[in-house]
């Protein structure tokens, strides 16, 4: 069995999650969107026992009228979100926040009808190792 560890950036909350991932995907939705101030967010799917918070308390905040989500009150990363009216015993983790976030591979898009348009062609944009050069 497996064991990834991941935590927030300021580093008060830590966290440790045993097992396999059910499912690794990319949401797309407005609301992660807003939470995260990104355009994706990775999400990797468990059931709710395989996590642990080992240092810290997240904070709680009610996104929806079921969805709750997971954050550090200290730097604002996000962590996890539950919703036991749509996914009842699963907490899905924010895979950005692993230390290894190549642990787990995704494996699929979620509600892309919610994408922003750009995202369907940003594999097509041009890459920099770091950053442009200067004009």
């Amino acid at each position: 069995m497996s064991t990834i560890t991941g935590g927030c950036h300021c580093g008060a909350i830590r966290y440790e999650v045993e097992g396999d991932a059910i499912v690794h995907a990319l949401c797309h939705c407005r609301d992660c969107r807003l939470h995260s101030g990104a355009p994706v967010v990775g999400w990797t799917m468990y059931p709710g026992d395989a996590l642990k918070v080992t240092k810290g308390e997240p904070k709680v905040y009610s996104s929806s009228e079921h969805g709750r989500r997971q954050f550090c009150g200290n730097c604002g990363t996000g962590l996890f979100y539950v919703n036991d009216s749509l996914l009842p015993g699963i907490i899905d983790i924010q895979s950005a926040t692993y230390d290894d976030p190549e642990a787990v591979p995704a494996t699929m898009h979620i509600q892309v009808a919610e994408r922003v348009r750009w995202m369907e062609h940003a594999h097509e944009l041009p890459t920099f190792e770091r950053y442009p050069p200067q004009p």
